[in-house]
């Protein structure tokens, strides 16, 4: 198998949601929830009630994701199964860590919008980076004078390259 992952894997598990207005399963492996199962809503009654989406971003490729439908529960298991076993196969540890760490961060964002706390990209900050790639302070004159120069020297250049761009 093409996989990185070693030792032993986790069994996949489903979690019935509670919010759901219709049944809805979530399958985890491990702690990465790996997909959903769930009886679709808004369809004709002559479709299958059932569908399922495998996958998970980030630490996978938009089109790696598969989903369809069933016309039963176990049906749609049987295929996701069918389907996490293709996704799996093409994973590693580091896309595992993507997705955790994007988890992590999003719940540190939730907790921070909950509790009044700023995100970092919204506190004001006097830092700059040069084009030069020096951070200085921008409120501290004489260090703003000494990046002037190469500052003036990138906007020039990018309206060099804008006006090539039109022509």
């Amino acid at each position: 198998m093409g996989r990185a992952l070693m030792g032993r894997m986790p069994e996949l598990a489903r979690r019935r949601s509670t919010d759901a207005p219709e049944e809805c399963w979530h399958i985890y492996y491990g702690d990465v929830h790996a997909g959903t199962i769930a009886i679709r809503s808004g369809i004709p009654h002559d479709e299958d009630p059932w569908g399922w989406s495998c996958g998970f971003y980030l630490g996978s490729h938009p089109g790696e994701h598969q989903s369809g439908t069933a016309a039963t529960f176990d049906q749609a298991r049987s295929d996701f199964e069918a389907a996490w076993e293709l996704f799996l196969a093409n994973r590693t540890q580091a896309d595992f860590r993507a997705w955790r760490d994007q988890r992590d961060w999003t719940a540190r964002k939730y907790e921070m919008w909950t509790t009044g706390e700023k995100l970092p990209s919204q506190k004001p900050s006097s830092m700059m980076r040069c084009p030069c790639g020096e951070m200085f302070d921008s409120h501290r004159l004489e260090n703003t004078l000494i990046h002037v120069p190469h500052i003036n020297a990138e906007h020039k250049a990018r309206e060099v390259r804008r006006a090539q761009t039109v022509q």
